[in-house]
């Protein structure tokens, strides 16, 4: 079984190009917030992990110019193929089982990433290793047990199935070894990997139009494994579809804890 046979929200599925667009929406401004503050300019050298989409890959390759460089990796590449360029190298790669494919990078981010990796203390690891002394490290990750509910006014039977569904969600994930908890963690984790300075904070949308294109197409693409486990039937999963087309719930998502830290 390779690692994208393991990763229960598969890239290769048509519905996971609905949920990168649905990221870019909801998280591309905070990343690039943050990427921004770091200063990457002309030259820069960066490595994004687990990149999935193009979005971040984009922005990078954007801002280091042609004399820099982005390494874009994920176990599967399907919908990065747009995004290579001269100064853009697409390469597979799983984070947490093999050795670093580059060193000395300026920059390395990963985002909704090792929260699903199962080795994620090697994956730590293997990016701060291939920062250049000075370098920053960026991790973005989804602490869903912080907040773990789909509608947070339970107000009726649309937002109780949507809660119930979210709760079946979370059990598939933490099934396939995912960490709930993880964000949260990254402070300790990063300073523990030796960074200095390292900072983070936290964005939950609230209610965002995205959060509902993003659930739809979650529950359209683990819709067999709720199913096949007796989380749900089809008809509570046509019913939940049908209520978010309505409009009428307000959906939201894990919040995401950004930490960052630099390189001695």
């Amino acid at each position: 079984m390779t690692a994208a046979d393991r990763y229960l929200l598969d890239n290769r599925q048509h519905e996971a190009a609905e949920r990168f667009d649905a990221f870019t929406s909801l998280f591309d401004p905070v990343t690039f917030r943050h990427l921004d503050a770091l200063g990457i300019g002309p030259g820069a050298r960066c490595w994004e992990v687990g990149a999935g989409g193009t979005s971040v890959v984009s922005w990078l390759a954007g801002r280091v110019g042609p004399a820099g460089h982005v390494l874009a990796t994920d176990i599967d590449t399907t919908h990065l193929a747009a995004a290579a360029g001269p100064q853009v190298e697409v390469r597979v790669h799983d984070v947490g089982a093999e050795e670093p494919p580059g060193e000395g990078f300026d920059v390395v981010h990963a985002r909704l990433v090792l929260v699903h990796v199962p080795d994620r203390e090697r994956a730590l690891r293997s990016m701060t290793g291939a920062l250049r002394p000075g370098g920053t490290l960026l991790v973005e990750d989804a602490d869903p047990a912080l907040q773990p509910l789909a509608c947070l006014e339970e107000n009726g039977p649309a937002e109780q199935l949507a809660n119930r569904l979210r709760n079946a969600f979370r059990g598939l994930l933490a099934e396939s070894g995912a960490d709930l908890a993880y964000g949260r963690t990254l402070p300790r984790l990063l300073r523990e990997a030796g960074l200095r300075q390292v900072e983070a904070d936290a964005y939950f949308p609230v209610a965002a139009p995205a959060a509902g294109v993003l659930e739809a197409a979650t529950v359209r693409q683990i819709r067999a494994r709720l199913v096949t486990a007796g989380l749900a039937t089809d008809e509570e999963i046509d019913r939940h579809l049908a209520n978010i087309e309505a409009g009428g719930m307000d959906l939201v998502t894990a919040p995401m804890i950004s930490a960052w830290g630099r390189k001695a």
